[in-house]
């Protein structure tokens, strides 16, 4: 069996024992012995990326080679961040991010092995060698810059967004200041509102897992990507929700590889792909295809490469 499938079932697997705060909202469940389970399972879908691949010399300078000589790269995807990454009615891999990461592989002219990741894996996964290249809505800061290699330019940006229920008393985001906030674990905004705000932030495995607490008023309310609430507020289910707050902090998302790649013929070849997607206007293109409004910011971009 391929290892992306023993990840995606570990993955899902792991998903439904949730996180240590997730986990909070359940009863009857012994959380010392569920969160040994969960290590237990990360723990083995590492041990299988690093006995499937180690044979390659993932961070060394001539990782470019040994993908085309392999035949596939290896690219890390989310699987439940609509329309970024998500799986159609067939189980297949779709959004923004799987397009980008097939059109990498018909650049280099291999086959494009997707990996389902998380925020709270992606980077162990990239560090472990069970990917090449992370393509999952990765937000640019200088912690994650100090263990990856963010690739330039910047394919994507996204600010903080919030979605509450309607008639909800929130007009600024101070007003969240103490009160209990749904996120997903690893993800920016997490910190970002915490440390900023003074939120406190219930991080759940999953978009699922959050988004259930939020409907079950475990927390006031949610806090992802501006791109990804307004999607989430295009879902029946959450006819009674409305974003009340503008974005935040707008940030860029970047493609990373390893740490101490930077120069490699590999990240130098996927600076040029994301060069030339700005300038052809290709990433505009899957903007509106996935029915997203248009970015100022990737528009400028655009404009910029042109």
């Amino acid at each position: 069996m391929k290892t992306d499938i023993w990840l995606h079932r570990l993955g899902s697997l792991g998903r439904r024992f949730g996180s240590p705060i997730a986990r909070s909202y359940k009863t009857g469940v012994r959380p010392n012995l569920e969160e040994s389970i969960v290590k237990s399972l990360f723990g083995i879908a590492l041990s299988l990326c690093v006995a499937a691949f180690s044979m390659q010399a993932h961070a060394s300078a001539d990782a470019l080679s040994q993908i085309k000589s392999a035949g596939v790269i290896k690219i890390g995807v989310n699987t439940d961040y609509k329309p970024f990454g998500m799986r159609d009615q067939s189980g297949q891999i779709v959004g923004i991010e799987p397009d980008l990461a097939r059109d990498i592989g018909k650049r280099l002219g291999v086959k494009v092995e997707m990996v389902p990741v998380q925020p709270a894996n992606r980077i162990q996964f990239l560090q472990q060698g069970c990917i090449d290249v992370i393509l999952a809505s990765l937000t640019y800061n200088q912690e994650r810059a100090n263990v990856v290699d963010f690739i330039q330019p910047f394919y994507y940006a996204g600010g903080t967004g919030f979605i509450a229920r309607k008639g909800s008393s929130f007009k600024n985001w101070t007003d969240l200041h103490g009160k209990t906030v749904c996120g997903v674990q690893g993800t920016y905004y997490n910190r970002a509102v915490s440390e900023k705000y003074g939120v406190n932030i219930a991080a759940f495995a999953d978009l699922t897992q959050a988004i259930n607490a939020l409907m079950n008023n475990s927390c006031v309310g949610f806090v992802e990507d501006s791109t990804v609430t307004a999607q989430l507020l295009n879902d029946s289910k959450l006819k009674g929700f409305d974003a009340p707050l503008p974005p935040d902090d707008v940030q860029p998302w970047g493609l990373a590889v390893a740490k101490d790649n930077a120069n490699t013929p590999l990240a130098k070849f996927l600076s040029g792909t994301v060069a030339s997607w700005h300038k052809s206007g290709e990433l505009l293109d899957l903007e509106k295809k996935w029915g997203l409004p248009r970015s100022d910011w990737l528009q400028a971009e655009h404009q910029k490469a042109m």
